[in-house]
């Protein structure tokens, strides 16, 4: 191992807390421009992120260590994620670690501990976001499961370095399996990151929230490293899906030049991504709940029909 791939860990980590506020606000940007609405400046996340970190820390009464820990065990996970999925490089300290499933395990355990905590203070807004964020991942994690072990089986492994050097060495052509694995990861980014039509990060409607029902109680910097750690959630499922499907521009080494190309053509794909996104939104509009079982059992479909026709024509 290089010793200057534990120095390119670090900066792929700076790159993560760093840019996924950016990426949010480039989102958050392009979404009213094509509204035809005034948008804000796309540095906006950071400055709502500082504001919050100012404010002081408002506790309920009976709010327990659950309801403390959370915020933190959130952001660290997120962090974590990011020192796993190979955004700059795959030579990194930490790529024989780099596991589909135990990065669906980080986050899983984020949501698990989220979800204790909106129940922890008794309300009915957060009981009621916990309900359906847990039913939400019922449906959801399996078929991002069976979604990735179908780019497993095609890359012949579930470590998302050595996917990426075997699309590298063209042994992974494109294949129907891979294509109906794709748009269920699409499905599913949509739902893990709680975007249209899934849900609305914007809205504070009982009737519709979902995510913001586990977070109302939370102030100051708690506040601040939830919506820090979902602004890297969506950043991270955007990395894994490009690690993936067209990880093509991702450093095989830690040469200083290679990672600085790696960087320009994150940055690249960051934008088109954040376009394709809003394309999604501005098109659709926001599900019923009870709505949302034909959504992910049509992203469980997909996968499972990529499983199969690996299987059958492969």
């Amino acid at each position: 191992m290089n010793p200057f791939s534990f120095f390119i860990e670090i900066v792929q980590v700076a790159t993560l807390l760093g840019l996924a506020p950016l990426f949010i606000g480039w989102v958050r940007m392009l979404k009213c421009w094509t509204q035809g609405r005034s948008s804000a400046s796309i540095l906006q996340p950071y400055m709502d992120l500082a504001k919050l970190f100012r404010k002081n820390v408002v506790l309920a009464e009976n709010a327990s260590w659950v309801f403390r820990f959370t915020p933190y065990l959130v952001f660290c996970t997120a962090v974590l994620a990011g020192g796993i999925i190979p955004i700059l490089s795959v030579d990194l300290p930490f790529a024989p670690t780099a596991d589909v499933i135990v990065l669906v395990g980080l986050f899983a355990t984020a949501r698990f501990f989220t979800a204790l905590a909106g129940m922890d203070i008794g309300t009915a807004f957060g009981g009621m976001g916990s309900s359906r964020e847990m039913t939400i991942a019922s449906l959801a994690e399996p078929a991002m499961l069976m979604s990735i072990f179908t780019v497993s089986l095609a890359n012949k492994s579930t470590s998302i370095a050595q996917i990426v050097q075997v699309i590298y060495s063209g042994q992974s052509v494109l294949r129907p399996s891979l294509a109906f694995a794709f748009f269920a990861f699409i499905l599913i980014t949509l739902t893990e990151t709680g975007r249209i039509p899934v849900d609305n990060p914007a809205t504070h409607l009982e009737l519709t929230m979902i995510h913001e029902a586990m977070i109302l109680e939370y102030s100051g910097r708690h506040l601040a490293l939830i919506e820090w750690a979902s602004m890297m959630k969506l950043f991270l499922f955007v990395m894994l899906g490009i690690a993936c499907f067209a990880p093509w521009g991702i450093a095989e080494s830690v040469d200083i030049v290679t990672v600085l190309y790696a960087f320009i053509f994150m940055v690249l794909k960051l934008g088109i991504v954040g376009a394709g996104l809003i394309l999604i939104e501005t098109g659709l509009a926001k599900m019923r709940l009870f709505r949302l079982t034909e959504f992910l059992g049509a992203a469980f479909l997909m996968a499972t029909l990529g499983m199969l026709s690996f299987f059958i024509l492969e």
